[in-house]
């Protein structure tokens, strides 16, 4: 979907649907978003962290360990492994492919930002791959270096600058060096390319889509635009959102709402592995306001009698993505939760 352009006379823009019907092209009809000019270098870090709020205090919180990561520590581990990064491992460089293989965890976000602010390419791809989908991968992005864990580090072939296992001693330390944690001067420009995601592998072999600093930064700033216009300062002050995730971070609805939510500044809850009862539990627990979903989790929340024996009466928006949701199951869910908004993003919301 293509911005706001500008007027002329000749050209006519359906006021109610955006149709220019000379372009055969759909505008959007909110104003446009302040977004920096396209040729200014700026990466998608630290376009994300310029937005974060002054007031912004906790950032991710691990609901395995209830290990809490404030944003001034989450800064400062951002920069120290990115500097660290630079110094144990010159030859990566900007423009270079890292394959990331992590369940979700507190080092994935820093990581994420680390390498981005760096020009290095990230590339994050399910864990649970077969070794058959992993070369496949491999053969697709043709990456230099990888960064895993030690429990899915076994079937990754022989890379240029090796693996890094990312719960080693040794990646902690590079995360918490704070004596030397000034950034690296790279200069990224938002043309240049940012990650590689990957489709679900439903219908054949999993395929790759190349996305720029510029896309993430055109998004991130639209959907935060919107936020900032449509929200309600004085509740914003009363109480953050607190985010809670289900999704995998390697996924791209998963991966631009981490980015979406640390930009707010609002907090995020990580799950590992998906229970619903669990969930429950941690909606109750951490008082979560908003979860990005899939349709089949509205209707186990429609539907479930789980749900009578937790307090999830914090949950304010449901994020819902994937598929469209049907008219019964959104009156069920209705009647259940009469105070939560599901917001419907659609399948092709990158532009």
């Amino acid at each position: 979907m293509a911005n706001q352009p500008q007027t002329h006379p000749n050209v006519t823009i359906d006021p109610n649907s955006g149709f220019n019907s000379q372009t055969r092209t759909f505008h959007s009809l909110r104003p446009n978003a302040p977004l920096p000019p396209p040729t200014h270098p700026l990466s998608l870090t630290d376009y994300t962290l310029s937005l974060i709020p002054s007031t912004a205090a906790t950032a991710i919180i691990d609901s395995d360990t209830d290990t809490h990561l404030s944003y001034s520590v989450l800064l400062r581990q951002i920069k120290s492994l990115a500097s660290s990064l630079k110094s144990l491992i010159p030859s990566l460089s900007k423009g270079h492919v890292a394959l990331i293989l992590s369940p979700s965890s507190l080092h994935v976000p820093v990581l994420y930002f680390s390498l981005l602010s760096l020009g290095v390419v990230i590339a994050p791809a399910n864990p649970l791959s077969t070794p058959s989908e992993l070369t496949h991968i491999v053969q697709l992005t043709k990456p230099v270096i990888a960064f895993t864990t030690s429990s899915t580090s076994t079937d990754i072939p022989n890379l240029q600058l090796g693996t890094v296992i990312i719960d080693s001693p040794q990646f902690i330390s590079m995360l918490n060096n704070f004596n030397n944690s000034e950034s690296p001067q790279v200069e990224v420009a938002q043309s240049d390319l940012a990650a590689i995601l990957f489709s679900s592998g439903t219908t054949g072999r999993v395929k790759g889509v190349e996305l720029t600093h510029r896309n993430f930064i055109a998004l991130t700033g639209g959907f935060c635009h919107t936020n900032l216009m449509t929200g309600n300062p004085e509740e914003e002050i009363e109480s953050k959102s607190v985010s809670l995730f289900t999704l995998p971070l390697f996924h791209v609805f998963g991966f631009f709402m981490m980015v979406y939510t640390i930009a707010l500044g609002e907090t995020l809850v990580l799950m590992q592995r998906f229970d619903f009862e669990r969930m429950l539990k941690l909606v109750e627990k951490y008082r979560i306001s908003s979860i990005p979903v899939s349709p089949p989790l509205v209707v186990l929340l429609a539907k479930s009698e789980l749900v009578n024996k937790y307090d999830v009466s914090s949950l304010k928006i449901l994020g819902c993505g994937g598929a469209p949701l049907g008219k019964v199951v959104l009156e069920s869910f209705a009647a259940r939760f009469p105070n939560t908004i599901i917001e419907q993003v659609r399948k092709n919301f990158i532009f």
